[in-house]
């Protein structure tokens, strides 16, 4: 079991940057694909990113590619999601989750086994 915690959420302008953190508890980590969604108000829960569970392999939804990047330690048990030229249309709550499967697979929902609780992004004018 791999029970993810988000941080890092928060305000910032338009061009602006943030990083997301998402620990996970679980002696499993490593070994699992780690993902990140998103859920703007009044729409459904979007695929943002995915990484391999050695990390050497991320997958960008075309929204986000060029712009966020995603890495991950396993010593630390920790994946991230830096987020760069942030856009008023990246404002979400961002969820982390874990995916049994090859990262290039984990791309909906029902994938993902173990979600967090999300981080608030909220990006102004």
């Amino acid at each position: 079991q791999v029970q993810p915690v988000e941080s890092g959420g928060g305000s910032v302008q338009a061009g602006g940057s943030l990083r997301l953190s998402c620990s996970a508890s679980g002696h499993r980590f490593s070994t699992y694909t780690m993902g990140w969604f998103r859920q703007a108000p009044g729409k459904e829960r979007e695929f943002v990113a995915a990484i391999s569970w050695r990390g050497q392999g991320t997958n960008l939804s075309d929204s986000v590619k060029g712009r966020f990047t995603m890495s991950r330690d396993n010593a630390k048990n920790t994946a991230y999601l830096q987020m760069n030229s942030l856009k008023l249309e990246d404002t979400a709550v961002y969820y982390c989750a874990s995916c049994p499967r090859d990262y290039r697979l984990c791309t909906g929902e029902a994938q993902y086994h173990y979600w967090g609780q999300g981080t608030q992004v909220t990006v102004s004018s």
